[in-house]
This record gives structure tokens, sequence and C-alpha cells, in this order.
């Protein structure tokens, strides 16, 4: 298991490199991220819908399940954008209370309000405002890519962690196979963009959607990710894959016995 000492000083991951046709440096991503994700706030949730690929409602619970999410456990959502993974984390939990929000975006959480009367923070994932030992999950729903160290990630969902806690990341990865990756470049790469301009989202909603695809694109391999998570402490990480295009990562706090 990583020392203290080895994990601060451990080299940052990035999860893809610089795109310069939205930000010129890596330091100006944060910025770039939450300026896009308050633009386009108040028409994600439509524009989510036609991104979907029938990843709705249903197969977030069902990965939520598959996770281990049990009533009674206190759950961090992070990204938590309009509150779509928490939504169901708190259906599946059965008390409000137990679940809390975080996000980079105040449009983003304005939205969640909206929906969830739960306990929701605005802040980022690799520098969590959350004391150690604190939770029992910490979900998130296709945003990793949007952070800016996994290794500082990692280590915060290590942290909040309570002993015996597990960690869910939901994301959306290049297809492995050739033909699946050509349909869902012109999917995602053109006619998802296109459509979310035109349904009301406008060049904002154009332009979020572009850049989810490209982020999708050029994101580091899984092998890095699981090798960032194990890095940081993190213990039996794996890796789902659903129909070539859905990851779901897992991984867990070492309990206090040991197990």
């Amino acid at each position: 298991m990583p020392t203290d000492q080895d994990q601060r000083t451990r080299s940052p991951i990035e999860p893809h490199p610089v795109l310069e046709s939205y930000y010129r440096e890596r330091t100006e991503r944060l910025g770039f991220v939450r300026g896009l994700f308050n633009r386009t706030a108040h028409h994600y949730d439509r524009i989510n819908a036609i991104f979907a690929l029938g990843s709705g409602p249903w197969y977030r619970a069902q990965c939520l399940r598959r996770a281990g999410l049990r009533p009674g456990m206190r759950v961090l959502d992070v990204a938590i954008g309009t509150g779509l993974v928490a939504r169901e984390a708190v259906r599946l939990g059965g008390h409000q209370a137990e679940v809390i929000g975080l996000d980079l975006s105040e449009a983003m959480l304005a939205q969640a309000r909206r929906f969830l009367p739960i306990p929701l923070i605005q802040g980022v994932a690799d520098a969590l405002p959350l004391a150690d030992d604190s939770v029992d999950m910490i979900t998130m729903g296709y945003a990793l890519r949007h952070v800016g160290d996994l290794t500082a990630t990692f280590r915060e969902f290590h942290r909040v962690l309570r002993p015996g806690g597990s960690v869910l990341v939901m994301e959306i990865a290049r297809p492995e196979r050739p033909i699946t990756r050509h349909l869902m470049n012109g999917y995602l790469g053109l006619v998802v963009p296109a459509l979310s301009r035109l349904s009301g989202g406008g060049e904002g909603g154009r332009m979020l959607m572009r850049y989810y695809w490209e982020t999708i694109d050029r994101c580091v391999e899984p092998e890095t990710i699981k090798q960032a998570m194990a890095g940081a402490g993190l213990e039996q990480v794996r890796c789902a894959t659903d129909y070539d295009l859905f990851k779901n990562y897992t991984g867990c706090k070492r309990a206090l016995n040991g197990s």
C-alpha cells in the first residue's frame, strides 16, 4: 500500500492532453470546464437525453446496485451535474440526507437543487471539502475526463472514504471495435452536437457535445485509470465494459480488519 510520502510525490496523470481548440494551457482547463457547464446547465438534461444512448435512469441504477449501494450508506456524488446519478442513489438508498452532491459549476448545482433536496457543495474532485473517513461510497458519472489530475482525484477519494468504502466511476471510453468507433465518431462527434444546438442548446450545447466526444476520443486508456486508482491506495480495482462503450471503474478502501 502506498505511503503518504509516495502519494504526495506521485506525478500527476491528466485524463487527456490539452485540447487547444478550447484552451491553450492545462492551467486554463478548470476555468474552461466551469464556464462551459455554467453556460449549458439549463439545457443539460435535454441535451443529455439526445446523448444518452440508452444509458438513462435504469442503467445508472443498475451500476449503483452492482457497485453495492445499500440503504443506510452515506454517498458522495462527485460532479453531480443536474443530479442524474444522485437521483438514483437517493431512490435506492432511501434517505435524501445520506446523499451529498458536489460540482465545480454553480449553475449545475442550481439545476440539481430544483430536483434534489440534498446537501450540495461547490468544489473540485481533487480537493474535496469533506473530512477524512466520512462517506461509504463515492460515485462519479461521466465526468472523470474533466478533472485536472487523476492521481490527486483518486487520492482524495481514498481519503474521504471510510474503511471498507467503495468507489464507482461511470465513464464513456473510446470503443475498441473499429466499427463501433466509426459509428460513435459520426454520432457523438457530428450528429449529437448538431442536434444539441438545434434543440435549444445553441452554440454552447454544440460545443459541449463536441468537447465531450473529443475528451472521450483522446482519453487515457482504461489501464491508466486503473493504475491511478491503485496508486492512490484503492484496492480490488476493476473495470467492467458494457456495449463496447460504457466503462464502470470500481475499487474500495481497505477495511480496518484488512479484508
